[in-house]
């Protein structure tokens, strides 16, 4: 199996984007949100992971239960694809949802029913996958 970050929108504080993951026919299967830390060098706890390609495992902890690791990642360790909602509550991982909505009113988008979203990703894909990290391709000037 293998999946795709896109990431969309880069702000201040968190980078959205989405997941879209591919069974081993190609074939897509599942489309979710994501929500990263902004990009700060690869600063750790601090900042998105570098774009790029990794693998991915699954792993289970006390504090996520059932979730995904992203093997790796230049000059970092535990980057994991775990649940949460908000910017805040990640240290460089990657939280997953279904949608991305405002959920705590602070002017930052936040995804939505990720524990769900997570267990729905996990049944998809219980050996892990391939992972590709990467930035929205820009369309150039003429084609707008």
């Amino acid at each position: 199996m293998k999946a795709v970050i896109t990431r969309i929108k880069a702000e201040d504080k968190q980078t959205t984007g989405e997941l879209k993951l591919y069974n081993d026919d190609d074939k897509k299967i599942l489309t979710v949100k994501t929500l990263e830390l902004a990009w700060l060098n690869n600063q750790k706890g601090k900042s998105c992971i570098p774009v790029g390609n990794y693998n991915v495992i699954t792993r289970k902890s006390a504090k996520y239960g059932s979730h995904f690791h992203i093997l790796d990642v230049p000059g970092r360790d535990y980057i994991l694809i775990h649940g949460g909602n908000f910017h805040y509550q990640i240290k460089g991982c990657v939280l997953v949802g279904d949608k991305l909505a405002d959920i705590n009113g602070d002017g930052y988008q936040d995804v939505t029913n990720s524990v769900a979203t997570l267990k729905k990703l996990l049944k998809l894909a219980p050996n892990g996958f391939t992972l590709t990290v990467e930035n929205k391709k820009q369309a150039p000037k003429d084609a707008e």
